[in-house]
């Protein structure tokens, strides 16, 4: 019978609801409009010097991948051809995350299938959240945990799918770090709304404070979770590198938790921070096979990895990693240790762990101002200053007396900057 048909049986169906109607818009990310401040400020000292502390691109501010690495990269596709690959990346990128980044030991039993390639971190994280909600608690509208501050896209990217954001509960004199007891208090509180949660977020070193916490300490969060009924805890690692300590260990990671708890754990990480390869768009994600499968199936639909980015990480990978990102690592280490220097010098209360990144609180200047949180400030500092440094109230309305400070540049860069925000400061107060 030539008639309309549904391509799936009628019992599959989407339901008919008015979420889009009812649901907020989604705002643009106000991350990529805050250099255009430090515009005016050239244009009104022309030939005066500008600086940048609000960015986490060290392909921006830092050397970023290393040529070498790039030219590798491009033998290895010519070499492989420019024909499709599959929607998880290729078999030669899986096999070089296990084996050449991670070194994950044969006895943990985690294969390739566990592996995806993706486009970027954003693209991994969107990806996570859909199969969180899937294979979670089979619903759209459950929850996922953030932390109180959390990176601006933490916000937005679940609820573009369907997820509703919940911002832990959480004390700035410990860097709004979770505890077993805000992570129960979270389901807690989602259930009286007739919620699950679907998901928990653990980023290390943060985004946007740059606090960090021990690897025992994320364990112990994550089991917290799992025996919460959360569904997924995901360890988002793509700073753990840019440390002048050691960079996580996956192998002895997965065995602080029992072999049933492993496949409810998911760990990103990527070339865009560590390697300063934000334009090479490169992350991983690693996953039980019944995850991977999912998202696989989905991104056979929609977006499949290049191959020149995997290649990207293949050479890194195969050059060993620390030696890689060298050039990101150490001038970033050795503007932590100056930065952390000057703060201290100069009274400012902050947080700075590892990463690219320090959280700097500005509430008795904003008083000064009379300005009810930091979003002006930015502009302020920009425009009349020539630094740009993000609000914290970008990131949520609890960071509202901070700012993000990137010291993702060299030294004398990171100290330059520090020096135009303490005057753009100091000027707030007459």
């Amino acid at each position: 019978m030539n008639a309309p048909s549904y391509v799936v049986p009628p019992e599959n169906l989407v339901p008919v609801s008015d979420e889009p109607k009812r649901v907020a818009d989604i705002p643009p990310s106000r991350m990529f409009l805050i250099k255009k401040s430090l515009d005016i400020y050239t244009r009104q000292n022309p030939g005066s010097a500008i600086y940048d502390a609000s960015q986490g691109d060290g392909g921006a501010s830092l050397p970023g991948a290393p040529v070498e690495i790039l030219e590798r990269a491009f033998q290895l596709q010519k070499d492989h051809g420019t024909a499709y690959d599959m929607p998880y990346g290729s078999d030669v990128f899986r096999k070089a995350v296990l084996e050449n980044y991670w070194k994950i030991e044969p006895d943990l039993e985690i294969q390739p299938s566990q592996v995806i390639a993706t486009v970027g971190g954003r693209d991994a994280l969107v990806k996570a959240y859909d199969a969180m909600l899937a294979l979670g608690h089979g619903r759209r509208g459950d929850v996922i945990i953030v932390s109180r501050v959390p990176w601006i896209s933490y916000n937005w990217g679940p609820y573009g799918i369907g997820a509703n954001v919940l911002l832990a509960p959480g004390d700035p004199d410990n860097g709004w770090t979770y505890t077993p007891e805000s992570i129960r208090e979270c389901v807690d509180y989602a259930a009286r709304s007739g919620r699950k949660v679907a998901g928990l977020i653990i980023t290390n070193p943060d985004n946007p404070t740059g606090n960090t916490i021990s690897a025992n300490k994320q364990a112990e969060l994550g089991r917290a979770a799992l025996e919460a009924g959360v569904a997924f805890v995901l360890y988002d690692w793509m700073y753990h590198y840019v440390t002048d300590e050691q960079p996580m260990d996956l192998n002895s990671f997965l065995r602080m938790f029992p072999p049933e708890d492993r496949k409810r754990l998911m760990f990103l990480d990527g070339l865009t921070k560590s390697l300063g390869a934000s334009n090479i768009r490169n992350s991983h994600l690693i996953a039980s096979e019944g995850v991977i499968k999912y998202i696989v199936a989905r991104a056979s639909h929609a977006v499949i990895p290049d191959f020149y980015s995997q290649a990207v990480a293949i050479a890194a990978y195969e050059m060993g990693y620390a030696i890689a990102a060298r050039s990101i690592i150490e001038p970033t280490n050795a503007s932590r240790v100056a930065l952390k220097k000057y703060l201290d010098q100069h009274h400012y209360t902050y947080i700075l762990g590892k990463g690219y990144y320090a959280f700097i609180h500005v509430g008795s200047w904003l008083a000064a101002k009379g300005w009810k949180d930091s979003e002006p400030m930015g502009q302020y500092l920009a425009e009349e200053f020539g630094v740009a440094v993000v609000p914290g109230a970008y990131f949520s309305q609890y960071g509202g007396d901070w700012i993000r400070f990137s010291y993702a540049t060299p030294v004398e860069r990171t100290l330059g900057a520090a020096e135009r925000m303490t005057a753009g400061l100091a000027a707030l107060k007459p």
